[in-house]
């Protein structure tokens, strides 16, 4: 029922990059070119101001993105809402997430989705991305939630939401006096990482790599599988390492951990829904739309 148009124009604005925004889309890059024109050409208005590869909305545009992502929500809620008075959600939905995403992200919303489909029964394994995408194509999960930055060109991305991935420390940590650090110092520091496979290694290694830092030039202390390990061994030690803010939100609040801000270097992630391509059926579908309207 939503007009596609306006859904390229919201991702667009959202994105600010007409590459991702088709990746996003699943549709060729001149097709979002068409119907960002199409848009503009109706309202006899730019939306977007270019200049070279950056754009950025123009007074219209924003005007026109603040009534669209009203209108995004208004649809999200109408199809969980007329979901809850189906009397045919019922059903099993395993779901497949990959440790940090099923640790300190999916559990709230699957508490608040079974209180919406109390006949949904749930089940939820969980493991780094790696394997979260190979449960997928041996169907042992209808839907995965991987946090991961490679894609596998059969299965299909839908973003969820967005993390960031801090460095820490405990607070006792002489080190921890500086509030900031440079990329340089890093290589002088001892790291606690995460397992081969893992998304969030991944994530950090190519935010390094941006800056001309490869994880080898960093030195290892120990590696773990799990997020809960890790904050253990922080706790413990004076190592350093880069994780979820999600993870370690009562670790700070405790003033257990503290963050370390390094110059100049920001990592951000996404947290990802995926299927197969054609693959995306009815409790799926509604469980990620529950998650975007939460």
């Amino acid at each position: 029922m939503f007009d596609f148009r306006l859904k390229v124009f919201y991702v667009v604005a959202k994105r600010l990059n007409f590459t991702k925004a088709a990746e996003e889309l699943y549709i060729s890059q001149p097709a979002v070119s068409k119907h960002i024109h199409e848009i503009e050409t109706y309202y006899e208005i730019k939306l977007f101001d270019r200049k070279g590869t950056k754009i950025k909305l123009t007074q219209a545009g924003a005007v026109l993105f603040r009534h669209v992502e009203k209108m995004m929500d208004i649809y999200r809620d109408i199809d969980i809402d007329i979901a809850t008075l189906s009397q045919d959600t019922k059903g099993v939905l395993r779901i497949g997430a990959s440790t940090t995403v099923a640790q300190y992200f999916l559990p709230k919303y699957i508490a608040s989705f079974k209180e919406k489909f109390p006949d949904v029964e749930i089940s939820m394994l969980s493991a780094n991305t790696e394997i979260i995408e190979n449960f997928l194509d041996l169907n042992k999960i209808d839907f995965g939630v991987v946090e991961g930055q490679s894609k596998r060109s059969h299965l299909k991305y839908k973003m969820l939401a967005k993390d960031e991935l801090v460095l820490c420390t405990r607070t006792k940590n002489q080190l921890a006096k500086k509030a900031t650090i440079k990329i340089e110092d890093l290589k002088s520091l001892s790291f606690v990482f995460r397992e081969a496979g893992s998304g969030s290694l991944e994530v950090v290694a190519a935010a390094l790599k941006d800056k001309g830092v490869h994880l080898s030039d960093l030195k290892k202390e120990i590696e773990f599988q799990s997020t809960e390990s890790m904050k253990s061994y922080l706790l413990n030690s004076d190592a350093f390492a880069f994780l979820s803010v999600h993870a370690i939100f009562n670790e700070l609040k405790d003033n257990q951990l503290k963050i370390i801000d390094v110059k100049e270097l920001e990592i951000e992630r996404h947290f990802w829904g995926i299927v197969h391509y054609g693959d995306m059926q009815k409790l799926p579908e509604l469980f990620f739309k529950h998650i975007a309207s939460s």
